[in-house]
């Protein structure tokens, strides 16, 4: 088999629901051995989101392929015993516990580095470690709300939460490229530096933009569903079909191919309400008008062919469903099988970013302790010191 590039590298990872599991099934992507620590019995509470997925939920599935599953009770200190010597061998810890729960187990930062100093711990917190916010639990949308992303989302009558956890896919982005960065450091200089990320600075990272916009405009951008606040036309058209067809006018090239070879309209492009991006944004509900009523005249297909004749990007709305039937998906070979538990298997996409020459590793998602009498044997743990952890609930 191929080494992959963060093959011999191990994180053992203290995980649950979405940020920090998200960040070490890319870690996994990439070859690095991922020791997944879930509580004997139910295991990470992500596997009781939903049953969709051949019986499993799909978060879990999504977030937790070719991953190692030890079940430890961190509660007792035999099971902490047991992670601590996991952790003597281990390159990188990641944890996402409540708050104040790692520094009670021993697992806090400072206690790691000063034991395990070539150890990379990394902590996924809501709101970051330190500060006003620093004890308060934190899910997804509280954090979509307290960033203003769900004041940008919906429509001019009402908000809405962004369709997936983009908090938490956020922070689990930063996690990975951080423990990535701190791998690359230790490598070249010797030195192991702890990374932080929290869900709230993530997303605020995200909601760079809009921030700008509103310090220095003086107010935020307007809800707008599909339309895009500072930018005219932009946004989904009905066809005659019923249809959406959404395309996006970029600079005055556009704009002028637009109105001559899609409007049929070439007398709009001197027009002075539509002279420069400003105007046509500051005129929008007149240029829609215009927009809407020729998109009216044509079938989504019709619409999409001459907009793409002329230039201008286009695409249709699509559901999940489409989505997955994608043409782009299929014609770029981007669907592999992953296995399951119970022996079935799931289409799961590659991950985004290619390694010429280096395929992703594309292992089965575990099932809760999957791998616990394994790993243990190999701590040095006997069949009988196993069977007895076993019967007292500690794995």
């Amino acid at each position: 088999m191929q080494r992959l590039p963060l093959s011999g590298i191990t994180v053992v990872s203290v995980e649950q629901a979405v940020a920090a599991p998200f960040a070490t099934r890319q870690l996994a992507d990439l070859g690095a051995r991922v020791i997944k620590v879930e509580r004997p019995g139910g295991g990470d509470f992500a596997r009781r989101y939903d049953t969709t997925v051949h019986g499993h939920s799909s978060y879990f599935v999504w977030l937790n392929r070719s991953k190692e599953s030890l079940t430890l009770d961190l509660k007792d200190p035999r099971g902490r015993e047991i992670l601590h010597q996991l952790l003597d061998g281990a390159d990188v810890f990641v944890q996402n516990l409540a708050p104040g729960a790692a520094d009670r187990l021993g697992l806090g930062t400072d206690a790691l580095t000063a034991r395990l100093p070539r150890l990379i711990p990394c902590t996924v917190s809501g709101w970051g470690t330190t500060g006003p916010w620093a004890g308060r639990k934190a899910y997804d949308l509280l954090v979509q709300c307290q960033t203003g992303l769900v004041s940008l989302t919906g429509t001019a009558e009402q908000t809405a939460r962004t369709g997936i956890s983009v908090a938490d896919i956020a922070a689990g982005m930063y996690a990975y490229s951080g423990i990535l960065t701190a791998l690359y450091t230790r490598a070249t200089t010797g030195t192991a530096h702890p990374v932080e990320v929290s869900l709230f600075e993530a997303l605020a990272e995200w909601m760079g933009q809009p921030a700008y916009y509103t310090r220095y405009g003086g107010t935020q951008p307007a809800r707008m569903g599909t339309r895009h606040a500072t930018i005219a036309p932009y946004g989904a058209y009905p066809a005659a079909d019923g249809k959406e067809v959404l395309f996006s006018i970029q600079n005055e090239r556009e704009w002028a191919a637009l109105c001559t070879d899609f409007l049929e309209r070439p007398d709009l492009v001197g027009d002075p309400r539509f002279a420069t991006a400003s105007d046509r944004v500051a005129h929008r509900e007149e240029l829609d008008a215009v927009v809407a009523a020729r998109c009216a005249r044509s079938d989504a297909a019709r619409v999409l062919k001459e907009l793409q004749e002329a230039g201008i990007a286009c695409a249709g709305v699509n559901d999940v469903a489409a989505f997955l039937a994608h043409p782009v998906l299929a014609g770029r070979d981007r669907w592999r099988e992953v296995a399951v538990p119970g022996g079935a298997t799931v289409g799961a996409l590659l991950p985004p970013a290619d390694l010429a020459g280096l395929p992703a590793r594309m292992g089965p998602v575990p099932d809760v302790g999957e791998h616990t009498d394994a790993i243990l044997a190999e701590l040095g743990r006997t069949a009988g010191e196993i069977a007895a952890l076993r019967a007292d609930a500690v794995v």
